[in-house]
């Protein structure tokens, strides 16, 4: 039997990734500020505040409708780099899932590859330049393969939030190569990378419970 996934459980983990975003606020801005910029927390946290009652009072019916709205939505509270692309990520995903009311895991393993491929064109990023796409990457590609294997999805999802937490660790010791980050040279060099750090602790809000502890993630 193949397992569907409602509107309303979008609807509540896209409001428990706002939540978190939130929570993680004073995290992200230390990590953005140790590589030369520092606004992401600040940034992040509006879109948290726009997309809670967004969740609250948009019906999940139409999915695909759901998604782009919530990114246009991120969009105007947060119009800055990260908030692009959290936008890219949300109209990406809904563009593939226009008219459902219920997903299967093949559909969200579709929506993953979305987001992968929609953050890598509109950042101009690839795997390996010490951005958020070093935590995106991973995940979907094992996203992809669980589902494809035939494994649960909460197996698959646990495989994916693994793999986010491993690419930003292998990335971690490097040099990064874009944005302002990038001007602050080989002092990023050992320092975490606060996109990788904020896609783990929106996808650890996803596949973990509620309850789970966004800070141990980073």
């Amino acid at each position: 039997m193949t397992t569907l996934i409602s509107g309303q459980a979008v609807a509540r983990a896209l409001s428990r990734v706002s939540q978190a975003l939130i929570e993680q606020k004073e995290t992200l801005t230390s990590l953005d500020q140790a590589m030369g910029d520092g606004d992401m927390g600040i940034t992040l946290t509006k879109i948290g505040n726009a997309l809670l009652p967004y969740c609250a009072d948009t019906a999940p019916d139409d999915l695909g409708k759901f998604l782009i709205g919530a990114g246009m939505t991120a969009n105007r509270a947060g119009p800055s780099t990260m908030g692009t692309l959290l936008a890219t990520a949300l109209m990406r995903a809904g563009k593939v899932i226009k008219g459902k009311s219920e997903l299967t895991p093949q559909d969200l393993a579709d929506m993953f590859a979305a987001v992968d491929t929609g953050i890598q064109e509109r950042g101009k990023a690839k795997p390996g330049d010490k951005t958020i796409v070093d935590a995106v990457h991973p995940a979907n590609e094992a996203f992809a393969q669980a589902i494809a294997a035939g494994v649960t999805l909460a197996e698959a999802g646990a495989k994916a939030l693994q793999a986010a937490k491993n690419g930003l660790d292998n990335v971690t010791p490097l040099r990064s190569k874009m944005g302002r980050a990038s001007w602050v040279g080989e002092r990023t060099k050992g320092k975490v990378d606060p996109g990788c750090a904020a896609f783990v602790v929106m996808l650890s809000a996803i596949i973990e419970p509620p309850s789970a502890s966004y800070s141990q993630t980073i």
